[in-house]
């Protein structure tokens, strides 16, 4: 094996079985080097031959990489996704297995990385020793923690750390659906090291640890030892997968050159008037009164404009933040009953069961709450319906309401149901009926400085049918 990459994988202190699988090779024509870390989903039978699966797919796809890599390296994990699928339908004891992966295809002549990304397997690129994660955790914890809503020793220890929203095998295309799966190319510069592993590594060893082992004055199999080492000393409960590439390239060092200097002693004559290129002038016209009069009203024009824009905005000051809307009806014991169970909820999940919720729940208020997250889920289908008088808004998610979860609920009569501040908001089994307005999005941004970013897609579809799936 080559020095410049190598992997590695350990079942773990926990696990029966390794689900895990990697690869760490160069391709055929010894072009690029193949770096990828696969994760058959714990807990779901047949995870290791999904992982297997999608191996051979990437090798056979990669065996002689064309010019388009990227569309290749897509193409690839897809044949793997449409072919876990197939054995999900053709073998019943595999019909929940799954998994997620990182592939890194790294073009050193180039100093070029190209990546695709599904799960929560991760891709970390260390840099002037400093450790940069790449990819994006496609999980709940991972949305958290990207988003600074979690520490990482909180997303470590967090129960639902290894609850995943995407991975190979969940769906007949689901994969080949728009920002399904995570792709982009990277520098990778000369002296830059590449570390793909899998949440058997990242749920144990914190990044400050990582970087230690990586910054050591040692070769690349020790350090990946060192990792699973690591892993398996802070309690090994999960199998661990470590590739890791260097570029070992020569930095290329531009030898420095001096600006061309003007010859000493040189005068330069002064050019004459007759020599200078001097546009004649001409007089004003003499009458000036119809442009002050066409000035004079674009100024009004303008001045009426900036009264109109102000007015706006004051306005929409006002306006901004969804309101509950009270009437003068009676809150109904139904209704008291899911408010009160909201406000004194313990955890952050609440089951709406039939023998305490009866539906439908009439609502005269907004439901508010103040959890950071929330799970709310009816066993059955329940109506939440708007009192004849009530002009508000079912729900209201606050600013503090990072994430919330509804299955099981029809909202019906409601002008605009849920009211979110850009929240993560997961919907399972969701009705809107006669709510012409299902969810607004207001996004608080501040007033000062340049706003960068972008509004991504609803990934919300509608079914036919419910979905029964866990």
């Amino acid at each position: 094996m080559d020095n410049n990459y190598f992997g590695i994988t350990d079942i773990g202190k926990i696990r029966d079985n390794n689900e895990d699988a990697f690869i760490a090779e160069r391709s055929s024509a010894n072009d690029f080097i193949i770096a990828c870390v696969i994760d058959g989903v714990g807990g779901y039978s047949g995870g290791e031959i999904a992982a297997e699966i999608t191996r051979k797919s990437i090798l056979h796809y990669l065996a002689n990489p064309e010019a388009d890599l990227p569309l290749l390296m897509k193409e690839a994990i897809l044949a793997a996704d449409a072919q876990i699928i197939v054995e999900k339908q053709r073998v019943k004891g595999h019909e929940n297995m799954a998994c997620v992966l990182t592939l890194a295809v790294i073009d050193l002549r180039q100093n070029k990385l190209y990546y695709v990304h599904v799960g929560d397997t991760r891709l970390y690129l260390l840099r002037d020793n400093s450790l940069i994660k790449i990819s994006k955790d496609q999980s709940f914890v991972g949305f958290m923690e990207d988003s600074g809503r979690l520490t990482e020793e909180q997303a470590m220890q967090h129960p639902k750390r290894n609850e995943i929203n995407k991975a190979l095998g969940f769906g007949m295309g689901m994969a080949g659906q728009e920002d399904y799966l995570e792709t982009g190319e990277s520098p990778f510069l000369p002296g830059d090291l590449l570390l793909l592993c899998s949440d058997g590594l990242s749920d144990m060893v914190n990044k400050k640890e990582i970087v230690s082992i990586l910054t050591t004055d040692s070769s690349l199999r020790e350090k990946g030892t060192q990792l699973i080492n690591a892993a398996n000393t802070n309690g090994g409960l999960d199998n661990i997968t470590v590739v890791l590439v260097k570029n070992d390239n020569q930095s290329r060092i531009h030898e420095a050159t001096k600006p061309a200097s003007r010859p000493k002693n040189t005068i330069t004559a002064p050019a004459t008037v007759n020599e200078l290129d001097i546009p004649e002038m001409q007089a004003p016209p003499k009458n000036n009164k119809n442009i002050i009069i066409l000035l004079s009203a674009l100024c009004l024009i303008l001045l009426v404009a900036c009264i109109y824009l102000f007015w706006q905005k004051y306005q929409l000051s006002y306006s901004k933040e969804p309101l509950p809307v009270k009437t003068g009806n009676g809150k109904n014991a139904q209704e008291i009953k899911l408010q009160e169970a909201l406000h004194q909820l313990k955890g952050n999940t609440l089951i709406l069961s039939d023998s305490i919720f009866k539906s439908p729940i009439i609502l005269t208020e907004s439901l508010q709450f103040e959890k950071d997250s929330l799970f709310l889920i009816s066993k059955n289908q329940i109506t939440i319906k708007s009192d004849s008088a009530f002009r508000g808004n079912a729900m209201i998610i606050q600013s503090a309401n990072n994430y919330v979860y509804l299955e099981n609920i029809t909202f019906q009569d409601f002008n605009t149901a849920i009211s979110s501040k850009n929240n993560a908001l997961v919907l399972k089994n969701i009705q809107f009926k006669n709510s012409p307005n299902a969810i607004q999005t207001i996004y608080d941004l501040p007033a000062k400085g340049y706003i960068n970013g972008k509004i991504s897609r609803s990934s919300f579809k509608a079914d036919s049918i419910p979905n029964t799936s866990k």
